[in-house]
């Protein structure tokens, strides 16, 4: 019985850190009509771990709740970068 929870024990101490859910907003400034928010948004959706993106035209930004065990705020920027919207994080939670 000792060995079973020794093996156990070291399993579960190899096992990667528990993911946690995070909120970051970027600011996206080159959103300027009423579709650059849903292109934006759609191409971070795209991402595997998003759980929802709420973008806005007149402030100019994009929220994103996301699993950081998933995707990270460089790999959110980049998506919207590489769908002609620059991002820059301004704050993460």
């Amino acid at each position: 019985m000792r060995i079973v929870i020794a093996v156990v024990a070291l399993l579960l101490a190899a096992l990667p850190a528990a993911a946690a859910q995070r909120t970051a907003t970027f600011s996206v400034p080159d959103m300027t009509c009423p579709l650059c928010p849903i292109t934006v948004a759609t191409a971070i959706r795209h991402l595997d771990g998003i759980v929802s993106v709420s973008t806005d035209v007149s402030t100019k930004t994009a929220t994103v709740v996301f699993d950081d065990g998933k995707t990270s705020t460089a790999a959110i920027a980049d998506a919207s970068a590489n769908a002609g919207y620059a991002a820059a994080l301004v704050n993460e939670q």
